[in-house]
């Protein structure tokens, strides 16, 4: 059962990513989850505005004054983060509308998600900020992030409290997005919005695309649904968002028993998994196909040009794998390029045979004295090749200093130079130098990607949407 709102209070988002001051309500034990939690982030994250921790058996938490009710608070609060039994949830509304609050995050759980009784209390707890004008976050979630301004309200303890800031932003029908199930720190190219709908009683995935098609500080979208409430209207906020911005979905529920579990998990019913595929054509929606491509695939939009083709180039160290991304690009449209011959001259320069796509370095490891001082040679003359779309570099990350030396300077000579996709993946005899040397390849900008595959999706998908923001078309899988 998913209940909705006819007319939202509030089309605007701001109250939930730029309060200028919010209002905890819940315990404050010292734990791994709750009020003391969400203090201890608000304030170890940055955040610039006013905290009122709300709750009558405290005194103090993190040296901040505890007050019995809302209406004790001295000043206006523009957000309430609320904590407590599903049953007392409703009452705290209607003291929210008495303090001038317009918009919470219910945290609480125990709603549609749970049994009927549950989705009962979630509709009354619709139907009463619906009378009050109050915007509902929903309930079941792990809240908010907004790296622009350090609001960072965590009701689990991640370890962590502030997150680079970038263009990637996560909206998702769960807490698994959220800092205290990602390691967000890792991911190099940063994320400007994190938002969990929950059961998403009233803000659903059209209000937080229509918040973020407005936002200067976000450049790509990704989504995980399990559910639609109004397709039609996705349909026609999506066509307008996904001209400037791309949006990347991955929709569980696909078979009837992720339908069921989905239903169990927040209270809503998911799509039939053929409906949902027609709308994201339709609209331009990117299809993902695994739930960490989420955090791994807008990378390729967050910091490359999209690409002009789609001749794909490779420079590989081993053979099989370019076989591996060839197959896979057909499914996107993607094909191997052939070299121009002023490429090939060059390349076969240096070693014959070499200006073959795939070039595969591999086979002259052994015929030439110090193969990795060429390699940047190597990676600049199929970078710039007219021919050449987009570029997937397969690095082996042996543990040798010169060796990373070499990829490096291959890089450098193309980052400022080429105005082309490139993506990454990183293999090696160590976990600990391929995740070295992935690190250091993104801080000079370039995405790594976590097999061949997911790096021909990622350019795949970008050149799905070049062609359907020039040509209103997508790929045929």
């Amino acid at each position: 059962m998913q209940n909705e709102r006819k007319a939202p209070a509030n089309p605007d988002l701001s109250f939930f990513f730029d309060p200028r001051s919010i209002a905890v309500i819940g315990s404050f034990r010292e734990n791994f989850f709750g009020g003391h939690v969400i203090v201890k982030s608000l304030l170890n994250g940055g955040y610039k505005g006013k905290i009122f921790p709300i709750n009558p058996a405290y005194q103090e938490v993190h040296g901040l004054k505890v007050y019995p009710s809302l209406k004790d608070v001295p000043q206006e609060v523009d957000l309430a983060m609320v904590m407590i039994n599903a049953r007392s949830v409703v009452g705290i509304v209607r003291e929210c509308a008495r303090k001038g609050i317009r918009a919470m995050i219910v945290v609480s759980d125990g709603f549609a998600e749970r049994d009927e009784e549950g989705a009962r209390l979630q509709k009354e707890l619709l139907d009463i900020a619906g009378e009050e004008g109050i915007r509902i976050m929903g309930p079941n979630t792990a809240g908010v992030v907004n790296t622009a301004n350090g609001f960072n309200p965590s009701a689990y303890d991640a370890g962590y409290y502030r997150i680079k800031k970038g263009p990637i932003a996560i909206g998702a029908m769960t807490g698994m997005t959220n800092p205290q199930a990602f390691p967000y720190p890792e991911l190099h190219f940063g994320v400007s919005k994190i938002c969990d709908f929950g059961n998403k009683c009233d803000v659903d995935e059209c209000d937080l695309l229509e918040y973020l098609a407005e936002d200067p500080d976000t450049g790509v979208i990704s989504m995980y649904l399990e559910s639609i409430r109004d397709g039609r209207r996705l349909i026609k906020i999506a066509r307008t968002v996904t001209k400037t911005k791309p949006v990347l979905v991955f929709k569980s529920g696909r078979t009837k028993e992720g339908a069921r579990a989905s239903a169990s998990h927040t209270g809503a019913m998911a799509v039939d998994d053929k409906i949902f595929d027609g709308l994201c054509r339709q609209s331009g929606i990117l299809r993902l196909e695994e739930f960490k491509d989420l955090f791994e695939i807008p990378k390729i939009f967050a910091s490359q040009a999209l690409p002009k083709g789609g001749r794909l180039g490779i420079v590989t160290i081993t053979g099989a794998v370019g076989v591996v991304i060839i197959d896979e690009g057909v499914k996107y449209g993607v094909s191997l390029t052939t070299l121009s011959g002023e490429t090939r001259q060059t390349l076969d320069g240096i070693y014959q045979g070499l200006g073959t796509m795939p070039v595969d370095i591999g086979p002259m490891m052994a015929a030439v004295k110090n193969p990795f001082e060429i390699y940047s040679r190597v990676v600049e003359a199929v970078a710039v090749d007219c021919n050449v779309d987009m570029l997937i570099n397969v690095v082996w990350a042996n543990p040798t200093e010169v060796i990373f030396s070499s990829y490096l300077k291959g890089y450098e000579r193309i980052k400022d130079r080429i105005k082309k996709p490139i993506a990454t993946w990183v293999y090696g005899p160590s976990s600990e130098g391929a995740a070295d040397m992935a690190k250091r390849v993104e801080n000079m900008g370039f995405p790594v990607f976590t097999s061949p595959e997911k790096c021909i999706q990622a350019l795949g998908l970008a050149w799905a949407y070049k062609r359907y923001t020039v040509q209103g078309t997508r790929y045929t899988e």
